[in-house]
């Protein structure tokens, strides 16, 4: 095979050690060197002069949990990386060694046999740290409101019967009075309603008269402080994310002319996708590294499942909401494709479906930064 990269290195990424073959060609013959170095930041710089020294210009590494993001993070902008997936770089079955699994990723990479992952830019990965730690709270913030609501309703008090959302303003004050005293008096609950609330003053306290005990009172206290907390903190990552997202207002903008996506649903498709889209080359290669493209399974001529692809699990959901809302518009197109497809497929073949042509629309948009059109005919 052709020789793509003369000289490169391997690396074996552990949680306290990195073994690193080096591979160069001298006098005809192939040459290799092989070293393990501390994960530390000291072994990390005996690294990079370690390949500095044999004039390593290409290095490959495994994608192993969170261990290579500290390394790669180091050599970037020293020498070009490249990050494969481990399923796609396996090592013969019965040589799975540290010293031959650097070895076996140098020889990869040395014949170009190595694809590269996509890595974003330094600053996209800093926003989707914070895009990802802000689904993962708002999903603790929605069980513990679950939670809250199910000690209600185990004491027999209503509200979420009466209330269309137990958590709006006027829930919340209700909410806050019951916790303090344990009880709601009539006359105060004129303060605590608004707007059409106000006509189901009496179903409001009927649905109170339950029965806190001193324990249920305690526990919704301890459950009330963790919603206010995770509340505040939500609040103070959306406005870091805000102020990450300033260099990308243009591309923020443009995505938020589609329908069904908000504010919050193109940070998510920034940070998880970034702004240049030549890195996927075409939108079916978006589409299949998002996990939106059928499953390619044939053997002996019969066709097998053809169930999506795994892909990136955060854009993936993020679309998936955008096409559901998209879909509640009776009037736009996508949304009557939507239902066209969902009456001969289901529901969520169909949101997959609308999932991906979203995607792809997506990826002209920034390509071409252009806003959204509405089509004539989908």
């Amino acid at each position: 095979m052709d020789v793509i990269y003369p000289r490169c290195a391997g690396l074996d990424v552990h949680a306290e050690t990195i073994v690193a073959c080096a591979l160069w060609e001298e006098d005809g013959h192939i040459q290799k060197d092989i070293q393990t170095f501390s994960t530390f930041s000291k072994g990390l710089g005996d690294l990079l002069e370690w390949l500095e020294e044999h004039g390593v210009t290409h290095v490959a590494m495994e994608s192993t949990g969170v261990y290579w993001k500290p390394v790669f993070a180091f050599l970037e902008g020293y020498v070009d990386l490249t990050l494969a997936n481990p399923q796609r770089i396996k090592n013969v079955p019965g040589r799975k060694t540290d010293v031959s699994d650097a070895e076996w990723i140098a020889k990869l990479l040395r014949h170009g046999l190595v694809e590269k992952s996509f890595v974003p830019p330094a600053d996209i990965r800093e926003l989707r740290d914070f895009t990802r730690l802000r689904k993962k709270w708002v999903g603790q913030l929605t069980s513990e409101k679950n939670r809250i609501q199910k000690v209600l309703e185990s004491s027999n008090v209503k509200l979420g019967s009466v209330l269309s959302d137990l958590f709006g303003v006027s829930g919340k004050d209700i909410l806050a009075r019951l916790l303090e005293k344990g009880y709601v008096d009539k006359d105060e609950l004129d303060e605590c309603l608004r707007g059409r609330l106000k006509t189901k003053k009496q179903a409001v306290y009927d649905s109170l008269l339950g029965t806190l005990t001193e324990h249920e009172l305690r526990l919704l206290r301890l459950l009330w402080k963790h919603v206010e907390e995770l509340e505040r903190l939500i609040e103070e990552v959306d406005q870091h994310i805000d102020r990450l997202l300033e260099p990308y207002r243009e591309e923020v903008n443009l995505l938020m002319t589609m329908p069904g996506v908000k504010k919050q649903t193109a940070a998510v498709i920034i940070a998880e996708m970034g702004t240049d889209m030549s890195v996927f080359e075409t939108p079916e290669r978006a589409a299949s590294w998002t996990g939106l493209s059928p499953g390619n399974h044939e053997s002996a001529g019969k066709r097998k499942s053809t169930r999506t692809t795994k892909g990136n699990p955060h854009l993936r959901s993020a679309l998936c909401e955008a096409a559901w809302s998209a879909a509640r518009s009776k009037t736009h197109p996508l949304s009557r494709k939507f239902w066209s497809l969902a009456a001969r497929c289901g529901k969520k073949k169909a949101l997959i479906a609308i999932a991906r042509r979203m995607l792809v629309i997506i990826f002209c948009m920034i390509s071409r930064k252009e806003p959204f059109r509405q089509p004539q005919l989908i």
